[in-house]
């Protein structure tokens, strides 16, 4: 139980003080008000407290993600908050956290995802044109190796360079210099920014498949606090959460990380969830890609269990059906386990390597 603090309003009035803990970007804050505005409406009676900090991936920003070697680069601060009891819960874009968390710890809620794709954001030079119609050899911006690898097989005359840096300072070093045609951001960050107007195009799964967990927000708090659980439970989107435990399970299994090219595409209609996962060589020569389908139809309502404390790849998701979740989980290993049969640990162990020693 997280010691409970309390504030007293001008009408004397005690209500129970919650902090939130948060990285301190733009984008951070601006997802982590969105998720202390659900909060406030649902529990109107709480003092809602934000706690901004920087993390480690906020102070490096001289070197690509994917060489940097910390599984938790955006968590690892925010964590050690909540283990000290300093805040109460944890606002995090899901694909920042590693697929096994600290011991302790859980996702107690998976937000509504917004768009999970990514997008191209264009220097105002080249406004109108596309990705196929750059000129050969224009430099591309991006600082993760599964969009590189993707998109330097599917646009061959094309050339991609690191970038570093949040939102902001990324969209500053596209329009200020000459360094970059384009540069490639997630669609949703951009959306929550409000900075719609940015995107020239956005990637479709035939170019680009999404990152693990991407576009999704997710609620860290400490697995033994059964009231905060059961207080941001309410936040989960069951699709979502579906979505994002087969996606985690998927990369658990293969073993995968920042440091290699894996991605995925998922969806659920009509009771089943569809799930593409693939991986790729660095400069996109090699990939592996498959699709897999489970249903999450609910069973006998009599029947059906609802986990209170049964965690999925970090996942507690109390309220959604266990067995829609252990559907989600199997359909990530039974396509991660695809994957491998046919070469994919050749291709990721060679991935690595080369970018170690970049």
């Amino acid at each position: 139980m997280s010691e409970e603090t309390s504030s007293q309003d001008g009408n004397g009035k005690v209500s129970r003080v919650i902090r939130i803990g948060t990285r301190k970007s733009q984008l951070a804050r601006i997802q982590t008000d969105s998720v202390a505005d659900k909060l406030k409406e649902l529990y109107p009676d709480f003092h809602l407290e934000i706690v901004a900090m920087s993390t480690t991936g906020d102070m490096i920003l001289d070197r690509a993600l994917s060489k940097i070697g910390e599984k938790s680069l955006f968590t690892k601060e925010l964590e050690n908050a909540l283990e000290r009891n300093e805040v109460d819960l944890v606002v995090h874009s899901l694909k920042d956290l590693p697929t096994s968390l600290p011991a302790g710890f859980t996702i107690g809620a998976v937000l509504k995802r917004e768009n999970p794709h990514d997008a191209v954001v264009l220097h105002p030079s080249n406004t109108g044109k596309t990705l196929d119609t750059l000129p050969e050899k224009s430099v591309i911006g991006t600082s993760s190796l599964r969009r590189a690898a993707q998109l330097k097989k599917r646009f061959p005359h094309l050339e991609f360079k690191d970038i570093r840096g949040n939102l902001n300072t990324r969209l500053k070093k596209l329009d200020e210099k000459d360094d970059f045609a384009a540069i490639i951001l997630a669609a949703a960050g951009l959306k929550r920014m409000g900075w719609e107007n940015r995107i020239s195009m956005i990637l479709e799964p035939e170019d680009c498949m999404y990152a693990v967990g991407q576009g999704a927000l997710a609620v860290e708090v400490r697995a033994r606090d059964a009231d905060i659980l059961e207080m941001v439970s309410v936040l989960h989107d069951p699709d979502t959460v579906l979505r994002c435990i087969a996606e985690r399970a998927f990369l658990k299994q293969l073993e995968g990380g920042c440091s290699v090219p894996v991605a995925v595409h998922t969806k659920v209609k009509e009771s089943q969830l569809y799930m593409t996962g693939a991986v790729y060589s660095l400069d996109g020569s090699q990939s592996i890609k498959e699709t897999m389908q489970t249903s999450i139809a609910p069973g006998d309502e009599s029947l059906e269990r609802v986990d209170e404390q049964v965690q999925r790849v970090g996942v507690t998701a109390m309220k959604v059906p266990a067995e829609a979740q252990d559907a989600a989980e199997r359909l990530g290993i039974k396509l991660a386990d695809l994957l491998l049969s046919k070469g994919a640990k050749e291709i990721l162990t060679v991935a690595r390597q080369l970018n170690d020693a970049r």
